[in-house]
């Protein structure tokens, strides 16, 4: 299992766009990965799971994954979580 803790910086955090990129992205691997924010893990390929975290921007979360591309996933993911080219402008 594959696991990494970090603090997301897409501004506004994970709603709408941000979210549904994240998601399709999560889709693109065949690993089972879950986003957990303090006692609640989701299904990091589920929307409304993800959604329903309400995560905001500064918020430390942590990735896991189980599976031949988990690795790929997390870090991938990761990326996406902590890249300031992916904040939307308002």
């Amino acid at each position: 299992m594959e696991s990494k803790t970090l603090v997301v910086v897409v501004e506004p955090g994970l709603q709408a766009r941000p979210a549904s990129e994240f998601v399709q992205k999560a889709n693109s691997f065949a690993s089972e990965i879950f986003l957990v924010k303090g006692s609640r893990r989701v299904n990091a390929k589920s929307i409304m799971g993800l959604l329903s975290l309400a995560i905001a921007s500064g918020e430390k979360i942590t990735l896991t994954g189980e599976g031949a591309d988990s690795e790929a996933a997390i870090e991938t993911l990761a990326t996406f979580l902590t890249n300031e080219t992916n904040t939307i402008e308002h």
